[in-house]
């Protein structure tokens, strides 16, 4: 009789633990994803001709693999940012000229990601291309990565300028041979835009947007997207030839972090 009960009590619970982690999971999957607020669109709605070329979608970053948060490789905006944008594509196509976007709206998420490969000084993986001058252990130091990034806020962006009419570029393949991202344009990775002098996010004073040693065509580029941007209330972040805000910012003070997913939008107009 004792030998019995205590069987019975075993199952009674072991039945509870496993009815208590079955609660648990069906909590878990009730939770909502956030969403973004009203003023969020998907830059495809407001100009479909911009390029979309989210590299943190894809393995080809510095990290090396696709980046937490980003679910569908879409550019996501505040609708005064990405009406600014079509503003200044208007001006480019009437020159022969699309811009390309390579990251938008990043969730905090991301960034934490960003952090916690910046702390695990093994992963060096991509080194070679993305920062091979630049001692890991410094990335904080030196201001490549933060905890908090502008591009939570929504009114950022990384961008770039293509010539039309504009040719594929040839996929990242992992484990390839890397170039450092100063290389000449000839030998770095390939990139359909204009030349800038160093390739998206090089972690390297090149990409400095006016560093005096990029002259001739290369400036010229710079100053070209740097020009139209900023003609139309764009502020340049002089570290990052590529990285520009949309000012007066909707959300100044705000970090969201919904997925880069266009389910996350509640207005797809």
């Amino acid at each position: 009789m004792t030998r019995l009960s205590s069987a019975v009590r075993g199952l009674m619970t072991t039945l509870a633990a496993l009815l208590a982690v079955t609660a648990a999971s069906a909590t878990a999957r009730a939770t909502p994803e956030p969403k973004a607020p009203d003023g969020f669109v998907a830059l495809r709605s407001v100009d479909p001709t911009i390029v979309q070329e989210m590299r943190y979608f894809t393995p080809h970053n510095f990290v090396g693999e696709r980046i937490d948060g980003y679910r569908q490789p879409v550019c996501i905006l505040t609708r005064p940012a990405a009406e600014a944008l079509h503003k200044a594509q208007t001006r480019l196509l009437r020159r022969g000229y699309t811009l390309k976007v390579y990251d938008c709206y990043r969730p905090q998420r991301a960034v934490d990601h960003f952090v916690r490969w910046a702390e695990d000084l093994d992963d060096q993986t991509m080194k070679p291309e993305f920062y091979p001058q630049v001692d890991k252990t410094r990335l904080f130091e030196d201001g490549y990565i933060a905890e908090k990034s502008g591009h939570s806020r929504g009114s950022t962006m990384d961008l770039t300028i293509v010539r039309l009419p504009a040719k594929p570029t040839r996929p990242y393949v992992p484990g390839q041979p890397l170039v450092p991202c100063y290389a000449s344009k000839g030998e770095r990775f390939p990139d359909n835009s204009l030349d800038m002098g160093t390739g998206f996010d090089c972690f390297d004073t090149l990409a400095h947007t006016l560093d005096p040693r990029v002259q001739g065509v290369q400036r010229a580029n710079r100053l070209l997207l740097k020009d139209t941007l900023e003609g139309l209330g764009f502020v340049n972040l002089a570290e990052e030839w590529w990285h520009y805000t949309y000012k007066p910012e909707p959300y100044p003070d705000t970090y969201f972090d919904f997925p880069v997913s266009e389910r996350s939008l509640t207005s797809t107009r």
